[in-house]
């Protein structure tokens, strides 16, 4: 088995201007954000993110990467909205295909399992279908029932945060959820895992059941190793949200001066700057 040890900086020299990119977790829990950290700092620009939205959508707006993004939400989930979407949104600075977050996960499974759509009764008398013109119904040749039909969202690249991984890119979650990231890796072309630890192969399924292992080598090109990784969202049981830190994000939003103090602290270095930073702010708070 091949050893699929990556940087963030390895994952995101083989992402492409114009891809559309699948971005795991869901809303403020366990989002790859060291992954999205990196996309900012790169030259990548006019992409489709497909997302169950937080900050990763948020962050990529303000940053002009994002051309178009597909979603269930995009929310902060203890704050409703991430405040950069809302303007990217309200501004028309992106395009938006939204959906009903069961429609979004057929959508990946049927992209999975290359069908190029899956009925749903999702979205049926709801204004899923008017905002999203170019869906269409099907009958159910059994039952004559009208169904819609989910379109398959395929993605050139999917990327996640796991607790765990091995060197070989199978990859574990220790938390309450899976969030779906399964599907997005099996929709992708090319999946990409940052994990809070990378591990013996054996040590996933000593202290946890092996069904916690649901991201399997074959869907995976390459795995990082990444603690902390997914902040400032959950990693659980690793770490909760930092809720304060959240609320920081939020509050620079609302001011442009604000806003660049806030990338000038955190976002203009390495990962290892972003997390030594971080720590700091921590430490001070807590003093």
């Amino acid at each position: 088995m091949s050893d699929k040890t990556m940087t963030e900086s390895d994952v995101i020299s083989r992402l492409r201007s114009g891809m559309t990119i699948g971005i795991g977790g869901w809303g403020s829990r366990r989002k790859p954000m060291s992954l999205v950290r990196e996309i900012l700092k790169s030259d990548l620009t006019d992409l489709t993110i497909v997302s169950y939205g937080g900050a990763d959508v948020g962050l990529l707006c303000a940053a002009g990467k994002a051309r178009k993004v597909v979603f269930g939400f995009v929310s902060l989930d203890s704050i409703p909205l991430d405040p950069h979407f809302r303007a990217a949104r309200q501004s028309g600075a992106i395009e938006v295909e939204e959906y009903d977050e069961g429609m979004l996960q057929w959508g990946l499974y049927a992209a999975g399992i290359h069908l190029p759509y899956l009925p749903t009764r999702a979205g049926l008398g709801s204004d899923v279908m008017t905002v999203n013109p170019g869906l269409r119904t099907v009958t159910d040749p059994y039952g004559d029932e009208t169904l819609v039909a989910m379109p398959a969202i395929a993605l050139d690249a999917a990327l996640v945060h796991m607790n765990r991984a091995d060197a070989h890119g199978n990859a574990q979650y220790l938390g309450p959820d899976l969030y779906f990231d399964d599907l997005f890796c099996l929709a992708a072309e090319h999946a990409y895992v940052s994990c809070e630890r990378i591990v013996p192969t054996a040590e996933l399924t000593e202290h946890a059941h092996a069904s916690t292992v649901r991201i399997p080598r074959l869907l995976v090109s390459g795995v990082v190793e990444a603690p902390h990784g997914a902040h400032f969202t959950s990693c659980v049981p690793d770490y909760d949200r930092d809720e304060e830190f959240q609320r920081k994000y939020v509050a620079a939003a609302k001011d442009p001066e604000q806003w660049q103090q806030f990338l000038e602290r955190y976002l203009s270095g390495t990962e290892a700057d972003y997390q030594h930073a971080v720590e700091t702010e921590r430490r001070t708070v807590s003093a």
